[in-house]
């Protein structure tokens, strides 16, 4: 063996074993010669390196940054001062999103108070889903009356009237009911209110008031749309921010009678209660389940004894397994009703859960007695629990008991009948809890998890549009209280007002470039929930669709940042401490093909006045400078003209989304008009601003340069260098094409359709960023894999690129990255120039076959790249594939010999497929439709009954039938964990050769890693069949989790901090206010409904 390589024992015994005990009937390989690669590897090297430092212009523009070091500073950023100068802007600006928030509350409170209820009044309001619709006669309908529409950019080009709220109600909320009539009428106090606040704050996005009577008044008035069958299914009372708004935190044990006697309908009726229940809960609540008939059972045997946090996952978990209860046995209610108070005050008392409200909510079509004694022994006199009884069915023979043991119990009973019944009274329970807020008129601000509002119009063309971690918001809510001292005691919610903050908007006050090439900010919740994080993955594609994944809302911070396997991180942050924490981290990139090995250092404070904190990443090293220079603003000015310079249009050099006029200005022309003074109300960021035109003069003789290149092209040795592209840290562009436009290859590069390679909000482009870990002067190359390749087709194009360093005072940083674009065919017709021996070769002082060519049938030669991906083979459709794929026997050996190594990478935020049986938890539990079929069965056998029970305007409650129908194809992905691996060269190891024993042969090698690149020259034996070596595969894998650690995963409760503010009880709350039976009537035409639709 010829070569250096770094070696394990085994290994050293496989080579050994190799060479000394080769059998007499192994047939001799093709030996290749270590002198000749090499000199392939120079040849080929050299001509590359000549044509990228030629055609990028890499040396003149490292020159450029040289001759002006004597005139830049180059100063270490101080992460905690700037972490902490980040969270007083961000906690300003969310502040005057507060006090919005609170002039509504108060103007709402004002007009109700003011306002007397008129059981007969009529009046006329916009409605959104009728305004501007004309009968056929072309008259305006009734509530449908003229609404002013326009686009506005601020709202992301929807269609909305900035002068006007309107008001969106559900398909199941009669639009002219008495209590909606009198909400609307007193709720238009707040128009003007909504028009003052966004005059005062041009940065404030939707504002709304969600009443408890369902309506929903929106600022600005948009057009609502129903969906492809006819309905509104949005409903604001179940929507996070209401429901956080409305109540305190809640630690809830449902228990569910599964006794013979739930059988059919009441028990389809049960299930869905327990559903909407589970609607209402959010991060900061604890909840289980039990079901009793003749014995109690958890309906997650894992959750035994304990209750546990209601985030997405286990609202969806729990919604399956409800699903699956069946009616059976006798019901004997007393020992569930012990479970459960032994649980809430085991947890009370080792200060577990939410430590605020407690709640028992028993669902049952009766009870034999009131069980007094359970209550005597575990809940009076003081009556910590509440308990809700909500009574299924029509039979009211056991109602006095089971609405005794609400009464007593500070709880609300209801009796539920139908479908349709479900929202309206699982909703009373919540009115409850508020009780000692509103008496106390308490109001508390709060703040949502990150959420996408996908019920608004055009959601999946914004979902398309921007990039996945800038899509989310959070909501600042306060609830709206009655004021009236007549009904103090009963402690009147009136609703909910809020206002959306994207959370986009937070970041911009957190500017890419004040955080380097690989830094970056990210915000997190008091129960560890992502809000923002550039790796934070919310859409998964489903078919050709963008969808939020089931769990996109409950990442949490220790799946994203999985380095951090002791949670100090996450521990800190959640305590809202401020302070710094360094990690060693292996961050992935270009789709988790490939991957960079950084030290960060993480800076970190919290957000006063927020349940948030928020984190700053600086990459140890160049990552930690901040370059500064200086020139005048004519001569920044003079080169910033230029016709191929152009900038980062995400980062925020001036502030053009307030003013009306200014938003239809780029931020080049922001800039300009800045420095010329045309407009001198234009708020611009001086420092970047300065950098900008730092570099604009630096790199402006690039632009002469590239020109005159571009003139004096040799069309016949140079075809194929398609284009040059320079980008700094100031994000500041420039380009050049050396052919015409329409003969690019690749012309979403440098594009918005190709977002990883352009400076965004999230990132430094992909080509800038891999440059600037390779050693200045080094250039990178890169392919697009097959999969990733516009048009789907072969890769046509090589990326090349390499940074441009700066050294002060012996403080390193990377001023620039500079690169060119060239088809692949240039590459592939100097390589095969370059791998070929000419026939009267001197092959006398060579070992091995003499003269050869990688174009000989012998010859296996590959051209691969740091990663092990293929740029260059005999056969093209091997290009772009990992080598471990094409060659398994050669990978396994440069994986053994040291010079790739294997690094496992982790994803917790992976969708995967599940089995065509799986019980998917993005089904809706009980869709009504899906309600429907399942009481079809029962319907035969007792007609008469469901039509006096079954009331179908239920049908309009779910969230729509088009779920129903999704069921049908059966949903195929849901989240997981996956790990997968990435390769990674050793570069210290600069050459390697070796054989490996096939059965009958011997296949050598030989690896030559080419001069100042992350390419690598690999020339095989082709003649030696080694192909029952089994492939190295880039898979990835789920990772399975047995029934024991999955349970001990489920069970286990992360450290969260909870919220400030409780409200549990008030002595003057009237607890007699305890319920008593709804009622609805059957409508014969909605009945009908379900079967019409079944029939189409």
């Amino acid at each position: 063996m010829v070569g250096t390589w770094r070696m394990g024992p085994w290994a050293v015994l496989w080579m050994m074993l190799s060479f000394f005990f080769l059998l007499p009937s192994v047939r001799a390989q093709t030996k290749i010669p270590l002198e000749t690669v090499k000199s392939w590897a120079d040849a080929f090297g050299g001509e590359l390196y000549s044509i990228v430092t030629k055609y990028s212009g890499s040396l003149l523009l490292q020159k450029k940054y040289k001759d002006v070091e004597p005139t830049l500073k180059i100063k270490e950023v101080d992460g905690l001062e700037l972490v902490k100068k980040f969270s007083e802007q961000m906690e300003s600006m969310l502040r005057r999103k507060v006090e919005a928030v609170e002039r509504l509350v108060e103007a709402a409170e004002d007009a109700d108070l003011n306002h007397e209820y008129n059981s007969s009044l009529e009046f006329d309001y916009y409605n959104s889903l009728l305004i501007n619709e004309k009968d056929e006669n072309d008259n305006y309908v009734e509530l449908g009356d003229e609404f002013i529409l326009e686009p506005n950019e601020h709202f992301s080009n929807l269609m909305v009237n900035t002068t006007y709220s309107d008001i969106q109600l559900p398909t199941n909320v009669y639009n002219k009911d008495p209590d909606i009539l009198n909400g609307v009428y007193m709720s238009e106090a707040l128009n003007p209110i909504f028009v003052d606040n966004f005059e005062r704050d041009p940065t404030l996005t939707w504002q709304y008031f969600g009443s408890s009577t369902g309506f929903f008044r929106l600022y600005p008035g948009i057009k609502w749309l129903p969906d492809e069958n006819g309905v509104v299914s949005f409903d604001c009372r179940n929507r996070g921010w209401y429901i956080q708004a409305a109540t305190s935190p809640k630690d809830i044990v449902i228990i569910v009678d599964v006794s013979g006697s739930m059988k059919g309908l009441r028990m389809t009726i049960a299930k869905h209660t327990i559903a909407t229940i589970l609607d209402t809960l959010g991060e900061n609540d604890f909840v289980n389940i039990i079901a009793y008939n003749d014995y109690v059972h958890f309906v997650e045997p894992c959750f035994k004894g304990i209750l546990v946090q209601a985030d997405r996952d286990n609202r969806e978990h729990f919604k399956q397994l409800v699903d699956e209860l069946q009616a059976k046995g006798v019901g004997t209610v007393n020992k569930a009703l012990t479970e459960s108070f032994k649980i809430l005050r085991e947890f009370r008392d080792a200060g577990q859960g939410g430590l605020c409200n407690q709640a028992i909510m028993l669902i049952t079509d009766g009870a034999v007695e009131d069980y007094e004694a359970v209550f005597e022994k575990y809940n009076w006199p003081d009556r910590k629990v509440r308990v809700f009884t909500y009574l299924i069915g029509r039979e009211v023979t056991f109602a006095p008991n089971v609405k005794w043991i609400a009464c007593n119990n500070k709880g609300y009973y209801t009796q539920i009948s139908t479908l349709a019944d479900v929202q309206e009274n699982v909703m009373e329970y919540l009115h409850v809890l508020s009780r000692p807020m509103v008496i106390n008129h308490d109001h508390d601000i709060i703040w949502t998890e990150a959420y996408m509002d996908s019920a608004l119009p055009q959601s999946e063309e914004l979902f398309a549009s921007q990039a996945q971690s800038l899509l989310l918001m959070t909501t600042v809510a306060m609830p709206v209280f009655s004021k009236k001292n007549e009904t103090r005691s009963h402690g009147i919610l009136l609703g909910v007002v809020g206002s959306d903050v994207p959370l986009r908007e937070l970041l911009k006050l957190a500017p890419r470039y004040k955080l380097g090439v690989h830094g970056y900010a990210f915000l997190n919740t008091n129960n560890g929930y992502i809000l923002s994080h550039p790796d934070l993955r919310p859409l998964y594609k489903e078919g050709k669709k963008l969808k939020p994944k089931p769990n996109y809302n409950s990442v949490d911070l220790s799946e994203v940042e999985w380095e951090d396997r002791d949670e100090i991180l996450r521990t800190a942050m959640i305590n809202g401490e401020t302070g710094y924490l360094s990690m060693d981290v292996k961050v992935p990139m270009d789709k988790g093909k490939r991957v960079l090995f950084l030290t960060n250092d993480y800076f970190f404070t919290d957000i006063s006045g927020t349940p948030f904190s928020l984190g700053v990443v600086l990459s140890r090293g160049h990552g930690e400078y901040i370059m500064l220079g200086n020139t005048s603003v004519e001569e920044g000015l003079h080169d910033l003209l230029q016709p191929d310079l152009f900038l980062a249009n995400e980062w925020i050099y001036c502030i053009t989304d307030i003013d009306p006029d200014h938003r239809k200005l780029s931020q080049l022309e922001a800039v300009i008009r800045f420095l010329t003074g045309e407009e001198p109300d234009l708020e611009c960021d001086e420092e970047l601003v300065q950098e900008l035109l730092f570099d604009a003069v630096v790199t402006a003789p690039m632009e002469a340069y590239w020109t005159t290149l571009a003139l004096n092209m040799s069309m016949e040795t140079e075809a194929g260098v398609e284009m040059a592209f320079l980008g700094t840290r100031a994000g500041l562009m420039r380009n050049v094409l050396y052919v015409g436009s329409e003969k690019i290859s690749n012309r979403i590069f440098l594009t918005q359709k190709d977002k990883e390679s352009i400076f965004t909000m999230d990132h430094f482009p992909l080509w800038y960023r891999r440059a600037a870990e390779h050693p200045p002067g080094s250039f990178i190359y890169s392919i697009v894999s097959e999969d990733d390749s516009e048009g789907g087709g072969l890769p046509k194009v090589v990326t090349v690129s390499t940074a441009v360093a700066v050294s002060v005072d012996g403080k390193m940083g990377i001023a620039a990255a500079v690169g060119v674009q060239i088809k692949l065919e240039l590459l592939q017709h100097k390589f095969w120039m370059a791998t070929q021996q000419p026939n009267d070769s001197d092959c006398s002082a060579l070992d091995g076959a003499c003269p050869l060519s990688c174009q000989d049938d012998i010859l296996n030669c590959f051209l691969i790249d740091n990663n092990g991906f293929i740029l260059i083979s005999k056969r093209p459709s091997e290009i772009g594939k990992f080598f471990g794929a094409v060659d398994g026997s050669v990978m396994t050996q440069l994986i053994n010999m040291g010079m790739f190594r294997r690094v496992t990478m982790h994803d917790y935020q992976a969708m995967c497929k599940v089995p065509y049986h799986h019980h998917s938890g993005a089904r809706p539990l009980l869709s009504p439709i899906y309600a429907f079929l399942a009481t079809v069965k029962w319907l035969i056998s007792d007609f008469l009954i469901f039509l006096l029970e079954f009331n179908v305007s239920s049908f309009w409650h779910s969230d729509n039938l088009a779920d129903a129908h999704k069921h049908k194809k059966h949903d195929t992905l849901q989240p997981c964990d996956t790990e997968y691996p990435v390769f990674v060269y050793e570069p210290a190891i600069k050459e390697t050769n070796g054989l490996i024993e096939c059965g009958d042969c011997q296949k050598m090698f030989v690896v030559q890693q080419i001069a100042s690149s992350n390419l690598l020259l690999l020339i095989t034996d082709a003649t030696c069949d080694c192909s029952f070596f089994p492939p190295v595969l880039l898979d990835v894998k789920e990772v399975k989790y047995n029934t024991s650690v999955k349970c001990e995963r489920m069970r286990s409760q992360k450290l969260r901090r909870r919220p400030d503010t409780c409200h549990a009880f008030h002595p003057e709350e009237n607890a007699q206010d305890c319920g008593g039976t709804a009622e609805v009537s059957i409508s014969p035409t909605l009945l009908l409904l379900p079967l019409a639709l079944l029939l189409q």
